[in-house]
């Protein structure tokens, strides 16, 4: 059963409402035309029948077209219309009210320009939660400049670089089906499953497995025991943030020089200076190539630190400049944003020669 969103609910009644307001509207202008008209014997035209329904139910006080004086039928017909048509047009007034005051309208316009955003992404990643892991994550993302759509649960709120840019979200339920599509998952490079639950991370999981069998999935794993049915449920990846703490804590003390290196360099916001992957995709420049023509480390601000086969997966550590580029391998780089991205361009294939991937909404 399709699931939508409280948003989503509270302006389906709204507009509901508008609609039914306007029909009882439109219902008392006409039984005020047809009852002027049959009243006066069809003497005189259509038009003076609906502008003595419009002086009655306004309450303007102009003079009658439609003589009243001696037609006891008309008074009581003019009395009736003016206390239900009265009411109905106050209803009517109030729903416009409810949909302006509210901020209803500003929720449509939001809510399309929010969708014509999330439409022309391509190769994105889709982030599920709004906890303190989804939180670094997104703002991670956003910083290296990669496009991100979020989907938070009702009640969450986005982080705050995530507002500041207007990030791309939706604010529903995550293994929906509808939800995810509406994600562009089926465009998407990939998706983290951040929850706080693993139950739900598995159910994400798997929905979206089956939604795109060839999108790459990271599952946040809360409790240990469950990795077992993140992966089987499609996870490509398992990670533990409880397992990178204690893993971060063991090199803050054997090795802190290391971690305050990583720390400088993660927290440059002049450089946001990233280790990143770039792969070699099917119509890339770089096939057939030795790696030395490609001048990546000529770059300004970028180092090619390895080179992953293919086939294998077998890495190499600072390749000779003689080795070949293979359709598929990955070059594994350590620069800025800015110098990634162009040297993605450059060698990723056809994915990203045609593609340009957005990382927030047009302007409106």
């Amino acid at each position: 059963m399709s699931r939508v969103t409280e948003a989503d609910r509270q302006l389906a009644e709204v507009k509901q409402r508008l609609a039914t307001a306007g029909l009882a509207v439109l219902a008392i202008f006409a039984v005020g035309v047809i009852g002027y008209t049959i009243i006066d014997h069809g003497q005189h035209r259509l038009l003076d029948a609906l502008y003595m329904t419009v002086i009655t139910l306004t309450t303007v006080g102009y003079s009658e077209i439609i003589p009243m004086e001696h037609n006891p039928a008309g008074r009581i017909f003019t009395m009736f219309l003016i206390l239900f048509g009265m009411g109905i047009l106050v209803y009517f007034v109030s729903a416009i009210t409810a949909f302006l005051v509210e901020g209803q309208l500003e929720h449509v316009f939001w809510r399309k320009r929010m969708r014509q955003a999330i439409a022309e992404l391509r190769h994105h990643v889709i982030v599920c939660g709004a906890g303190v892991v989804a939180g670094h994550l997104i703002e991670e993302l956003l910083r290296v400049q990669r496009p991100v759509v979020a989907v938070i649960p009702q009640g969450s709120t986005l982080p705050q670089l995530a507002v500041e840019r207007e990030l791309p979200h939706i604010v529903g339920d995550a293994s929906d089906e509808e939800v995810l599509a509406e994600a562009g998952l089926a465009r998407a490079d990939g998706l983290v499953a951040a929850l706080e639950q693993d139950r739900d991370n598995v159910l994400v999981t798997l929905t979206s497995r089956q939604m795109n069998p060839a999108v790459r999935i990271v599952a946040m794993l809360v409790d240990p025991r469950n990795e077992a049915k993140l992966r089987r449920a499609g996870a490509d990846s398992v990670v533990s943030p409880f397992l990178i703490g204690g893993m971060r804590m063991d090199s803050e003390m054997i090795r802190p020089m290391v971690v305050t290196f990583l720390d400088t360099m993660l927290r440059d916001r002049d450089r946001n200076l990233r280790v990143e992957e770039i792969r070699v995709g099917r119509g890339s420049t770089a096939i057939g190539r030795p790696v030395a023509e490609l001048k990546i480390d000529d770059a300004p601000g970028l180092m090619l630190l390895a080179l992953v086969e293919p086939s294998t997966q077998k890495w190499t550590f600072k390749p000779d400049g003689h080795t070949r580029v293979q359709e598929g391998a990955t070059l594994i780089v350590m620069g800025d944003p800015h110098g990634v991205g162009e040297l993605r361009h450059r060698f990723g294939g056809e994915a990203y020669l045609t593609v340009e991937t957005r990382a927030a909404p047009a302007a409106s």
